[in-house]
């Protein structure tokens, strides 16, 4: 059995953090566990209170699962703080796993989930033990610091993400203008591939992020290449993007059934 870790904030409305995570990773046939950085009080609408763990109780959670499971595969979301940040980072140092981080700031509706002092302890503590890195654009320009509207900023923001350390980064595109949504992934070794799909015309986004680096950790975690990984990750989040469950009256989540249970795959071309 293949078993991974989410390490993120709970959603309440179920479109985003652990649950979308343990969603993805049941839909994927592998075996999820979780520890709980924070609890949210949300919906499709918004956030409306936060109540952060300690980061002892964090720690506590991740120690628990892995002196029991073999976990393989652990991948990161909202940490909220510095200190949750650090401990976690120390940890995970302990353990030989494939590490994805979603450097989860803001929600949907707008809430900061991540404080301001925590982006230091991101780049300078967690980035440098991890596989890869899943951000927005608006997540790489608070990172690098870059405002990014061209594909020259993307790739000048890449590499100073790589800078840091981490092995592999996938620029999402989905906030940048045009008829496609076009993905950038670059590694530290020098190599370079690009995804493109169709740009769905869909307020229900709830949790792709979470969705996207679920899925990409499934399938690290079931063996997958990294490249294979993130390409078949993309055809899981186009696949729940492309076939909404219209719930909610904001921004609604995506589906994670389809990509199963309607036995498709978002389309998705290579560059």
């Amino acid at each position: 059995m293949n078993i991974v870790m989410t390490i993120a904030g709970s959603d309440s409305s179920g479109g985003a953090g652990i649950q979308a995570d343990l969603k993805t990773f049941q839909e994927l046939g592998v075996y999820g566990t979780s520890a709980i950085t924070a609890l949210t009080a949300q919906n499709t609408l918004g956030v409306s209170d936060i109540l952060a763990a300690s980061p002892e109780f964090t720690v506590a959670q991740i120690q628990a699962v892995f002196e029991d499971l073999q976990v393989t595969a652990v991948k990161t979301g909202m940490l909220f703080s510095a200190e949750i940040i650090e401990a976690v980072t120390e940890e995970l140092q302990k353990h030989s796993v494939q590490l994805v981080v979603d450097p989860v700031m803001i929600a949907k509706g707008g809430a900061s989930l991540l404080q301001q002092e925590a982006i230091h302890a991101l780049k300078t503590k967690l980035l440098p033990i991890a596989t890869v890195l899943t951000p927005n654009i608006p997540e790489a320009e608070e990172i690098t610091g870059i405002q990014i509207e061209t594909v020259q900023d993307i790739e000048t923001a890449a590499k100073k993400i790589l800078a840091l350390g981490v092995q592999c980064v996938v620029m999402k595109g989905g906030h940048l203008e045009g008829e496609e949504a076009v993905d950038m992934v670059y590694f530290a070794d020098g190599a370079f591939f690009a995804m493109s799909s169709e740009r769905i015309n869909t307020k229900h986004t709830h949790g792709t992020g979470c969705t996207f680096s679920a899925a990409l950790t499934a399938f690290l975690g079931k063996g997958y290449a990294l490249r294979d990984a993130i390409i078949e990750a993309k055809h899981f989040i186009q696949a729940a993007i492309s076939h909404p469950l219209n719930i909610g009256n904001g921004h609604g989540p995506t589906n994670h059934f389809a990509y199963r249970k309607a036995q498709v795959k978002g389309q998705v071309k290579l560059h």
